[in-house]
């Protein structure tokens, strides 16, 4: 209870600073601000963006053509003289003359055109909306159903055709089949023909409104469900499901930023150093100050989600984006020494984090890869779709393992020694990773940084795959297994990193060797561990293999892991800790060629 209490007593606190940083001079200005762009944003949904009114003239000879161009803004329209020769002298770039349709030539009279041609077919559909048989006037109809692809990683591993060879001939193809009598349809559709026609008008105003396509997306609204007629056919936008990055990740950031500069404030400013030195433990004060983050960014989800009438379940894949978001922010804080410096760390972890949430996301519905973003799961409640368990366990799980290293390591060095002294980054680094060694169990440290580093590898690695599994191969797999090597010698060469900064045990020939061996297994024993629980699905493919090639036999990673760390540990003992990237490069060489080796059938 006395925790319980503490920890509310923080939050309260925390409360009351982040309400206090705007002064009274800034919060009138940021009122004024709000109102008016609510006031704008108002006006331009009232009046629209006008910036392409009057881009094209054109001419007619008779009103009655007047009828199809209809209030489309884009046209300045002139009446055309009879005797009219040429319609550039007029600075027209469009005629209608006697029924027939002129243009300039230039990419502007094209452009007008074809501006024009869609005009007129939207004009013919209108006329056909009109008709009292709209079955008539649409013969045909069709009920679209959209099926999940089932591409799978595996085929070309295993030599398989993905699809039948074309082959050339003169003959037109005959079926495997018996051809059989088909029963034709009725002809009756289970929809009033007022009410069809009403929602045809609605889907053609809705083809024309850019913004309308998005918001129609967020609230599930489809104007004639899945039947379509055949103009209205259009595949599936995967790229559509970029709006659910910026409705739901943005905020989410955006809230997390403020987490971070109260942690910064704090250290800079020293106005932390009461509360740290009070008999509180680290974890009350960095959940306590956390909590009113963490409500607020849950309540702008909860918010959105009610606005886009989508089912709660949406809430739980958002849960360890939130805890990401709120774990980096407050590494970030902690080791940031200045605003510039909060920034640019800020700034650079923002574009690789949407990014790891962007990109599989854009697979939705499409790809395994898809499942690696959990706002793919959002993307699945909104449409319908759903997840299951496992799906949500294979999404989320590297962002809750790496949120509760992350939490941990901050924890750990949450005291007025780490946070008030000025370092560079990456001395910073260093020294948090000194303070996780142990002065009499400093070998089973070892071990437990080297596994608690494997989510971050992993996460990296699976980066790697989204950006790179479509590009022809076999440069696709040369370059993931390149990255997927160096990330894996740079995040390895940790251990080593900790025992140069914990300064205990002396970095002797002996505890190179054993160290490097240590390192190694805790690498295998983590990887091992964490690959079959998460992601198996991708593990056995060939761009898998290129990833985690040293799953095989047990003793062979193993053996490749220890060589590659005593080649980092090795630079280091003769030349320094300035050597490092030295023998991080030299490990990648030896990790890589070992790969190029074991994959050469599916390269050569």
């Amino acid at each position: 209870m006395e925790a319980l209490s503490q920890l509310l007593t923080i939050a309260r606190w925390e409360i009351k600073r982040f309400s206090g940083t705007m002064t009274r001079d800034l919060l009138p200005v940021a009122i004024v601000l709000l109102i008016l762009l609510v006031a704008v944003s108002g006006f331009i949904t009232e009046k629209g963006i006008h910036l392409q009114d009057g881009m094209y003239r054109i001419g007619v000879d008779s009103p009655v053509y007047l009828d199809i161009i209809g209030n489309d803004p884009r046209y300045l329209v002139y009446s055309l003289p009879s005797d009219i020769q040429n319609i550039r002298s007029m600075g027209l770039d469009l005629a209608i003359r006697d029924g027939s349709l002129l243009r300039t030539n230039g990419d502007k009279g094209a452009a007008a055109q074809k501006s024009f041609e869609r005009d007129y077919q939207s004009y013919v559909d209108h006329l056909y909306r009109q008709q009292e048989d709209l079955f008539a006037a649409y013969p045909v109809w069709i009920d679209s159903e959209y099926i999940v692809s089932e591409l799978d990683f595996l085929a070309t591993q295993g030599g398989q055709q993905v699809a039948a060879p074309r082959r050339a001939t003169e003959l037109p193809p005959e079926p495997d089949e018996p051809e059989t009598d088909i029963a034709p349809p009725s002809g009756i559709l289970p929809a009033d023909m007022d009410e069809l026609r009403i929602q045809l008008e609605q889907e053609a105003a809705r083809g024309t409104d850019q913004l309308g396509r998005y918001t129609d997306i967020l609230k599930q609204q489809e104007a004639l469900g899945e039947l379509r007629i055949p103009s209205m056919l259009s595949p599936p936008l995967p790229f559509d499901t970029i709006i659910f990055i910026f409705v739901f990740i943005f905020p989410l950031y955006f809230s997390s930023q403020f987490f971070m500069m109260s942690i910064m404030n704090e250290r800079t400013l020293r106005q932390g150093e009461a509360l740290i030195a009070s008999p509180v433990h680290p974890v009350i004060i960095v959940f306590g100050k956390m909590i009113p983050y963490a409500g607020g960014m849950l309540l702008i989800v909860i918010a959105i989600l009610f606005t886009v009438k989508a089912d709660i379940t949406a809430i739980l894949p958002l849960i360890p984006v939130i805890l990401f978001f709120l774990s980096f922010a407050l590494f970030i804080g902690m080791v940031s020494r200045s605003y510039k410096e909060l920034s640019f760390i800020s700034i650079f972890f923002s574009t690789i984090a949407t990014s790891y949430l962007f990109f599989p996301s854009i697979f939705a519905n499409v790809h395994i890869v898809s499942l690696l973003s959990p706002v793919t799961l959002v993307v699945h409640v909104i449409d319908g779709t759903g997840y299951t368990l496992t799906d949500y366990f294979y999404s989320t799980a590297l962002f809750y393992l790496t949120s509760i290293i992350l939490f941990a390591i901050c924890i750990k060095n949450f005291h007025e020694e780490q946070l008030f002294t000025e370092k560079s980054l990456l001395d910073t680094l260093a020294m948090y990773l000194g303070a996780l060694v142990s002065t009499r169990y400093w070998f089973l440290s070892l071990i437990l940084i080297t596994i608690m580093t494997i989510p971050f590898v992993f996460m990296a690695q699976m980066m790697y795959l989204v950006l790179f599994f479509n590009l022809p191969m076999p440069f696709s797999l040369i370059l993931i297994m390149v990255l997927a090597a160096f990330t894996e010698e740079m995040v390895k060469a940790a251990g080593f990193v900790a025992l140069i900064s914990h300064r205990l045990p002396v970095l002797t020939w002996k505890v190179v060797v054993f160290s490097s061996v240590l390192i190694g297994f805790g690498f295998l024993l983590g990887e091992k561990l964490l690959l079959f629980a998460t992601i198996s699905q991708i593990a056995d493919s060939i761009f898998g293999a290129a990833l985690f090639l040293s799953i095989g036999l047990l003793w062979i990673p193993f053996l490749l892991h220890t060589v590659t760390v005593l080649c980092t540990g090795t630079v280091l003992k003769i030349w320094g800790k300035n050597a490092l990237p030295v023998g991080i490069a030299i490990a990648t060489i030896v990790h890589t060629v070992y790969n190029l080796y074991m994959l050469k059938g599916w390269l050569w």
